[in-house]
Formats: structure tokens, C-alpha cells, sequence
């Protein structure tokens, strides 16, 4: 199963929603690192812990835009994605956001 550490694969430092706030975006992480593993419908982990925190925006753009931008069900989000945090606090939010997608 291909893991994505976002803290040493991405940044620990996470911004805003789209690419235009800058390359640490909730857009830039979903087009570089979610997209091509769901394209192919391949299961992957995300490890959530090492940031410095996330905004809302970030984890809406990336998790949520996954279901809006991918062409891909909540249910099927949900059976490819494991996150994988000590907050679950956080876990569920992320989880929220996949399943409010698309209303």
C-alpha cells in the first residue's frame, strides 16, 4: 500500500485551498499526491501527524476535492483512503469532508 507522509512527503507547513495562495495548498496536495493513486484506484494511507496544523480549507480542498474533482464516489473515497493520525478529532473531520463533497 503506498503511504504519503504529508510532513516529509509534502510540507509541514500547510496553507489555503487553491495553488494560487501557494505550493503547499489543499489543491496542489490532492493534484500531486491524491489524484494519481485514486485515478488508478489504488488504496493509500495519509499520515496526518508531524504538521504544524491544518486549516480547514486545506483539508476540504484536498479530501473533499478528491469527490468533486475526481469523479469519485464518497463510498469508494472512503474504501481507498487510510488516515492515519493520533487526532481523531481530525481523522473525522477529514472524513466529514469526503462525505459533504458533494452537497
Amino acid at each position: 500500500m503506498k503511504v504519503i507522509d504529508i510532513a516529509k512527503d509534502f510540507c509541514r507547513f500547510t496553507t489555503g485551498s487553491k495553488k494560487r495562495d501557494d505550493n503547499t495548498s489543499g489543491e496542489e496536495f490532492r493534484e500531486k499526491h491524491l489524484m494519481p493513486l485514486v485515478a488508478k484506484r489504488t488504496p493509500f494511507t495519509v499520515i496526518l501527524d508531524g504538521t504544524i496544523g491544518y486549516g480547514s480549507s486545506f483539508l476540504d480542498e484536498a479530501f473533499g476535492g478528491l469527490v468533486r474533482e475526481c469523479n469519485i464516489s464518497t463510498d469508494e473515497a472512503l474504501s481507498l483512503i487510510t488516515l492515519e493520525t493520533k487526532n481523531k478529532a481530525l481523522k473525522q473531520e477529514i472524513i466529514n469532508y469526503i462525505k459533504e463533497a458533494l452537497d
